[in-house]
């Protein structure tokens, strides 16, 4: 598996994302899973988030969701399969 954006284990546990991804977060205060979800669709609004990286972000979340909660259609693939 390749990866565009070199990835690493942030705050919230079981997430992999780009290093600059977890500074907007911290940034932003975003310190829970709940909270990320809560402004998963909003993601491009943040200084420092485009949509590739929010799109990583948004495949994470659904990679660490419970069977059956996936939202993004793409099931239990890795943000950064390719």
């Amino acid at each position: 598996m390749s990866h565009q954006y070199e990835t690493c284990e942030g705050t919230l546990e079981g997430l992999y994302l780009p290093c600059l991804a977890w500074e907007v977060l911290r940034r932003e205060d975003i310190q829970t899973i709940d909270q990320l979800r809560a402004i998963a669709g909003q993601l491009e609004r943040f200084v420092g988030i485009g949509s590739k990286t929010a799109q990583a972000i948004r495949l994470e979340l659904d990679r660490i969701a419970a069977p059956g909660e996936q939202t993004s259609g793409e099931g239990q693939l890795s943000a950064w399969a390719a």
